[in-house]
């Protein structure tokens, strides 16, 4: 039986009317710490991992490596590290953020944030000239309306362990009024989100458009979202004032700058005027950047490529939700990755996109007698420097953009129903599909990381799953080896397929490799060590250490949304995946400047790959 939790103070008179039950973030103080796992436990699924990347030779070498490092500086670091595990109940949360996330000074577009398209084109909202407002207003109430359940704490609490376990709400509170401040050499995060227990937070958006930027009011006195055709109406003027009119200046594109040129930029802008200051705030504290963009992609692959690649005058890269509405109603959405992990933005978009769906994209209410504040334009006070620095920037960010190819594979001969009827897990099928792709083209296994949540943790975000391992590699070989027989690949499919079941689950619990040794990197870099030989161990990089992931990859499960991001590695793919009860459909990036890659062929091989799983599986059943 469930625990009860007590209610605090209220601190608006809207809370009052909030029903007491389980409240959205009521488990964060409860959930338990993030887990360190042993020493040695770390070292032997590091050790495992490498295996597929190296020789026999290397691998004697990388063998000793480790084991002077388990005696010598890892056995000193792993103690220091247990005793922060006592006192922070998240060891890792913070220098994930920071090392992560805000201390790096390339910039944050294209690298760094994620996407997510809005899956409507693909039923009640094709393609359709003339329809951008409508779209753009509706779809922005029901966004409101899910803000509206977070502070509330209506929302319900996610929960793993077939709904068992509850998860850390935390990254929610980022969602809505959040934003990303640079700095010399770290940025921060700043988040004016406030539940009704704890007060009042800001109620405006910011709209995009034509280089201009515009504040809006969304949100009536009652706490309540302003309508549909409320929200229409306000944009509609923000469209009719830039109609005709010389664009403006385009100050968002300055976000796409490298980070501590952008802070010297931002404090400049300060300098120039102390109006400059406040419109900065105004829109940093914005419950979220809606963008009016003139762009008409039809299809995934081009939303997906606005989303990633488009208009920088008319984008704030460091806020943590900017809502996409382009010409022909479709939509996207681009988002600081620093903020929370693309899962959460799944989930916003999951929900407004089953509102859609249930109402058929149409909003049957009625408009109160009301007087709605009109938008009001943010004017920036410029100088020559500053306009020479929106030009650098946007031509940096173009060149950053035109390099990103996308491309979206829609697999339609089976899904998750047909997978889970031969008893396997269809997370792992894609897997090992795209790494038999992946060893067709190149002749060789790629280091792959899948994330793996660890939410049921205080504060948990992600651990690297690190899924090609010996198993898998095995599979491929035989997968591609005419010697082989059927039921001997069906073996090999199924038992990489379990190791991959219990490698996530391990990955799950905070027992993977990859946090824990950079726990004890950031302590040896902190202490002024000399870097401890397992990271300068050539394995180090050829497993994927260090960022060096030629497959990237993350999965949505089975809900019509996905996010996306550019490729880990210059010469990797992305591998971003939804897996429906009938077909797959996954989304590929990489780097057009690499000779290495072609998303065409990689997209071919992975359909290829699945296909021959499904003739090898039902084969199996005749």
């Amino acid at each position: 039986m469930r625990n009860e939790v007590s209610v605090p103070r209220m601190a608006s008179t809207e809370a009052e009317n909030v029903t007491p039950k389980e409240r959205t973030f009521q488990y964060q103080d409860s959930l338990p710490p993030l887990p360190l796992p042993t020493l040695r436990e770390t070292l032997d699924k590091y050790l495992y991992s490498v295996k597929p990347h190296v020789t026999e030779e290397e691998y004697k070498k990388t063998e000793a490596v480790v084991k002077e490092f388990e005696t010598g500086a890892g056995k000193e670091l792993h103690t220091k590290l247990a005793e922060r595990a006592k006192t922070h109940r998240n060891w890792l949360s913070e220098w994930w953020l920071n090392y992560v996330y805000l201390e790096p000074r390339y910039p944050t577009p294209v690298y760094v944030n994620v996407v997510g398209p809005n899956p409507a084109h693909a039923h009640y909202w094709p393609p359709q000239a003339g329809t951008q407002l409508y779209r753009a207003a509706l779809f922005t109430w029901h966004a409101l309306n899910f803000w509206k359940l977070l502070k509330n704490e209506e929302f319900a609490v996610d929960k793993a362990d077939r709904g068992k376990t509850p998860m850390s709400m935390e990254q929610y509170r980022h969602l809505f009024n959040t934003c990303k401040i640079p700095g010399e050499k770290r940025d921060k995060i700043v988040s004016y989100f406030k539940t009704v227990y704890e007060g009042e937070s800001p109620t405006h958006l910011c709209v995009l458009h034509a280089g201009r930027i515009f504040t809006m009011d969304v949100i009536d006195d009652n706490n309540v979202p302003y309508t549909p055709p409320e929200l229409q109406r306000q944009l509609t003027l923000i469209k009719e004032k830039c109609a005709g009119q010389p664009a403006g200046p385009g100050i968002g594109a300055l976000t796409a700058e490298e980070r501590t040129k952008w802070w010297k930029l931002r404090n400049r802008l300060i300098e120039l005027d102390i109006k400059n200051k406040k419109h900065l705030e105004t829109i940093e504290k914005s419950l979220i950047c809606l963008s009016l963009d003139d762009a008409s992609p039809t299809d995934d692959t081009e939303i997906i490529t606005q989303g990633l690649c488009g208009d920088c005058s008319n984008r704030w890269f460091d806020k943590s939700y900017n809502s996409l509405s382009f010409s022909n109603g479709t939509g996207s959405a681009n988002c600081d990755h620093a903020a929370y992990d693309g899962i959460i933005l799944v989930v916003l978009s999951y929900y407004v996109d089953t509102k859609i769906l249930e109402t058929k994209g149409i909003w049957k209410g009625t408009v109160p007698d009301r007087k709605v504040p009109e938008p009001e334009e943010l004017v920036f006070t410029i100088d020559e420097g500053i306009t020479q620095a929106i030009h650098d920037a946007a031509l940096q960010y173009q060149e950053m953009a035109d390099d990103l190819d996308v491309h979206c594979l829609n697999f339609k001969s089976f899904g998750k129903t047909f997978t889970r009827s031969h008893n396997l897990h269809p997370d792992g099928l894609v897997q090992l599909s795209v790494q038999l792709a992946y060893y067709r083209i190149y002749g060789k296994p790629a280091p792959t990381y899948e994330t793996a949540s660890t939410r049921k943790y205080y504060m948990g975000r992600t651990e690297t799953c690190r899924t090609c391992t010996p198993e898998a590699v095995a599979f491929c070989e035989a997968m591609l080896d005419r010697r082989v027989t059927s039921s001997q690949r069906l073996q090999a499919l199924r038992t990489a397929n379990k190791m991959f079941v219990w490698l996530m689950d391990e990955c799950q619990l905070n027992k993977g490799c990859d946090r824990h040794l950079l726990g004890l990197q950031i302590l040896a870099d902190q202490a002024g060590m000399p870097r401890p030989g397992i990271f300068t161990d050539p394995s180090w990089t050829k497993s994927g250490g260090g960022g060096n992931f030629v497959l990237s990859s993350s999965t949505a499960g089975s809900v019509p949304i996905l996010g996306c991001c550019a490729p880990m590695h210059l010469d990797g793919y992305g591998s971003f995946y939804i897996i429906h009860s009938d077909k797959i459909r996954i989304f590929l990036t990489a780097w057009k400047s690499s000779k290495a890659t072609s998303l065409e062929k990689m997209a071919g091989s992975i359909e290829q790959s699945l296909l021959d799983i499904q003739q090898l599986l039902a084969s199996s059943k005749m």
